[in-house]
């Protein structure tokens, strides 16, 4: 080894020829120059051992470090573009931050993307009292991303308030829900509306085979039609597993939850005449109305315009569906773990999201401790400010063109499905009417 300045070079003999090797090693000032006789290569075959090693070595680099290696300071009188021509001091920290710590911050221009949006739905709510918040805010998603409104920065951020915004939600919805409310409605009204959500659910999927939609999106809309809507659909679509990066599957996801908000919302303004031309009582138009509208807040909406005797049993034949949220989810969940398990698939989605196991949980909550009404009120705010963000990163998943191709298929199959559970429920409701 011979080290002149701050380079070592190491020689060693491979056979007949020299393989030289530098290696740069800083060095304290001041430090000798030794090359230690015992490191020095043997000469040549044929060769004296006058032989100089120094002859094959390469030139010493002459600065310290190397100038491939020592960044150059701009000449005076530089202009300030040519000495800035190195990665500033943040995005220095932004190259050498860990990558969960990127992760994040790519998550919030979108999320801050959301707070506006919910801002501007809710003063539409406040204006026009018969549009729902929920409503709005997607509406306000597929305009803003098909009028070029949002950046790409934002798309990770709306991503998550799609995913992990609308599962919070879900979670406060079990505070809604009190199985002291559901026993009262009687045995009967409680067959009947599981009666139809079975067969809404089932019914809804073939309608969606036959018209030529993948299963995904049948099974998504099925949900989402036959539970509580857009709760439901993001609590299958969690059960079905994540599928980071697939587009195919986030505009099924935005599908499903348009068609049953857009059903959702049409009811509000059908149900109540309809149910006053057919003569039912203001007890069994709200038994209707629960049993085949999808959300909690578009059931709260239709009923209230139904009438006031409305709303109590609207609400409770409701939380029946609702409740049937955990067991539905967990039997796709375990459907799609027999698939994988089938197709040799990496994934396997848990028997029942944690999402769902938090809804179960402030479910129990509700029914054994006495909650407070500010509690109350204060998580129903909440949820629906979540699910208003939600939505709104959903319907920036929807994009008009590509939509176009398979959209009229799939309004076709929300429409139908609006349908068959408004007759099916309609039916149950005559047949159990006391």
């Amino acid at each position: 080894m011979t080290c002149q300045g701050n380079a070592c070079y190491c020689g060693a003999r491979a056979g007949p020829k020299l393989g030289i090797m530098t290696i740069w090693t800083p060095r304290r000032a001041g430090a000798a120059h030794v090359t230690p006789d015992f490191e020095r290569p043997l000469p040549p075959a044929g060769q004296s051992s006058a032989w100089n090693v120094d002859a094959a070595r390469p030139p010493a680099p002459a600065t310290d470090p190397p100038d491939a290696v020592r960044p150059k300071a701009p000449a005076a009188g530089a202009p300030d573009s040519a000495r800035a021509t190195g990665p500033g001091p943040l995005r220095q920290r932004w190259a050498l931050a860990p990558g969960p710590v990127r992760r994040r911050w790519m998550l919030v221009p979108g999320v801050a993307a959301c707070v506006p949006a919910v801002a501007v739905s809710y003063a539409a709510h406040r204006a026009v009292g018969t549009v729902p918040m929920l409503t709005a805010a997607l509406v306000l998603g597929v305009l803003a991303v098909n009028l070029r409104l949002l950046p790409a920065a934002t798309r990770p951020g709306l991503r998550f308030a799609g995913t992990r915004f609308m599962r919070a939600g879900v979670v406060l919805l079990g505070l809604q829900v009190s199985f002291g409310d559901i026993l009262a409605l009687g045995a009967r009204t409680i067959l009947m509306t599981v009666a139809v959500l079975a067969v809404t659910f089932t019914g809804t999927q073939w309608l969606g085979r036959r018209l030529g939609l993948s299963s995904r999106l049948s099974l998504l809309v099925a949900a989402g039609f036959s539970i509580c809507g857009a709760s439901a659909v993001a609590a299958v679509d969690g059960a079905l597993g994540p599928r980071p990066g697939d587009a195919e599957a986030e505009r099924e996801t935005a599908t499903a939850v348009g068609l049953v908000t857009l059903c959702g919302s049409l009811a509000i303004a059908v149900l109540p005449p309809l149910a006053h031309l057919l003569g039912l009582s203001p007890y069994d138009a709200g038994r209707w109305i629960g049993a085949s509208v999808h959300d909690v807040g578009q059931v709260v909406a239709t009923a209230t315009l139904a009438g006031s005797a409305a709303l109590v049993p609207a609400v409770a034949v409701k939380l029946v569906r609702v409740v049937m949220l955990a067991p539905i989810t967990a039997g796709v969940a375990l459907r799609t773990r027999r698939a994988a398990l089938r197709g040799a698939e990496r994934h396997r989605p848990t028997l029942l999201p944690l999402f769902v196991l938090g809804f179960l949980a402030t479910m129990a909550l509700r029914s054994t401790v006495t909650v407070p009404p500010d509690v109350l009120t204060t998580a129903s705010t909440v949820r629906d400010v979540l699910f208003a963000a939600a939505l709104f990163g959903l319907g920036a998943a929807v994009r008009l063109p590509e939509l176009a191709r398979t959209g009229h298929r799939a309004l076709l199959l929300g429409l139908t499905s609006w349908v068959l559970i408004a007759g099916v429920s309609y039916a149950g409701v005559l047949l159990t009417a006391h």
